[in-house]
């Protein structure tokens, strides 16, 4: 019985041992094949990117651009819109006169979700100017920080 008890335990020990050297050993073999793939990835992507960026990759640069995250006259004169994916809130104080803020609330760092007649903060109720961002209902007392915008053809996009 003491001969089978400690057959087992080699049994166990042996497997555990081996247990702990694959992770190890795999690690070893992915470095090695990371390394080759690495290599041999740059070389069939270098021609394709370059390919790619020298024709496509400047006119994609400048379609975006040129379109923009919005298009000025979906932003209401007196209002404005709140872009999440931007993290940007664009208002139009008056006619052609446009104003980017940061959508974070100075209060406590919600999103704003809204522009009435300000910008408005749905956590504890803040509003903000449409103007300068300046806080015109409380908590709040610290205006919306300033996001420089460009309108171009019609386009709305970040400086």
């Amino acid at each position: 019985m003491a001969t089978s008890g400690l057959s087992r335990r080699k049994a166990l020990t042996g497997a555990a041992g081996v247990g702990l050297a694959l992770p190890v050993l795999a690690a070893c073999g992915s470095d090695d094949d990371g390394g080759s793939t690495a290599t041999e990835d740059p070389t069939p992507s270098s021609p394709s990117s370059s390919g790619s960026s020298s024709p496509s990759g400047p006119a994609s640069s400048s379609a975006p651009a040129a379109a923009g995250f919005a298009a000025a006259a979906d932003i209401p004169v007196g209002g404005g819109a709140v872009f999440p994916e931007e993290g940007v809130v664009v208002t139009q104080p008056t006619a052609g006169d446009f104003k980017g803020f940061d959508i974070q609330c100075t209060h406590s760092g919600c999103p704003v979700s809204e522009v009435t007649k300000s910008i408005v903060c749905p956590c504890h109720g803040s509003e903000f100017s449409l103007t300068d961002g300046a806080a015109e209902k409380g908590p709040a007392t610290e205006p919306l920080g300033p996001v420089e915008i460009t309108v171009t053809d019609g386009q709305i996009s970040r400086a």
